[in-house]
């Protein structure tokens, strides 16, 4: 069913968009900051859990455009394409600005939470954006086959998205636990802004350039 998924470009691409510093990232660092590392876990569990509702309901939108009209199909592939190049030049102007990720909790002290109240933290901060809503509508539909039934494709990459966002997310869990000042140098931020937005418009471009 899926032998035309195009694995190597999909999974550069949703690394890259993982590592892109949003609200998710700002949420789960501020609840490791907080309450260490039992918490920020729980906050990203939340999170990753979170993006099988937007693959859900970016699907069923999908059924809908595959099913009317196979223009509006390329027209939202297009306009994906243009929102990854859109992302990738926000982050390069975030790089050549060289501002540390604000994250001024690292400064309190830690305090105990209730693990329910991280993970539900986690889950509305992710399923409440309306912009990762947008950002799956506009995502998906690069990889989606048009041969096939769009739902099962969703929650397969959306699988994906989880793993790759619960090691990312883990890992800052852990740099914000052992290294709370190193992650606010700007040329840390500078390096990572740098990277993923390079490839966000690399990738883009490549999007809108084929068929």
């Amino acid at each position: 069913m899926f032998e035309n998924f195009a694995w190597l470009p999909f999974l550069v691409a949703i690394t890259a968009l993982t590592m892109v510093p949003g609200v998710d990232t700002l949420v789960v660092m501020r609840n490791a900051a907080r309450g260490g590392v039992r918490d920020g876990l729980l906050t990203n569990l939340g999170i990753c859990s979170g993006l099988f509702f937007h693959a859900l309901i970016s699907a069923a939108g999908l059924s809908v455009i595959l099913l009317g009209s196979a223009e509006l199909f390329m027209l939202l592939k297009v306009a994906g394409a243009c929102y990854l190049i859109w992302l990738g030049v926000q982050s390069l102007r975030a790089a050549y600005r060289a501002k540390p990720l604000p994250i001024d909790a690292v400064s309190t002290p830690m305090s105990q939470v209730s693990g329910w109240v991280s993970l539900r933290e986690g889950l509305l901060s992710n399923v409440l954006n309306p912009k990762t809503i947008i950002f799956y509508m506009a995502f998906l539909p690069q990889f989606i086959d048009p041969n096939h039934p769009a739902m099962p494709q969703a929650m397969l990459m959306a699988g994906i998205h989880f793993v790759i966002g619960l090691c990312w997310q883990g890992s800052l869990v852990l740099m914000v636990h052992k290294a709370r000042i190193w992650l606010q140098r700007p040329r840390v931020a500078k390096t990572m802004e740098a990277i993923t937005g390079s490839l966000l418009v690399i990738f883009g471009l490549k999007l809108i350039t084929s068929r």
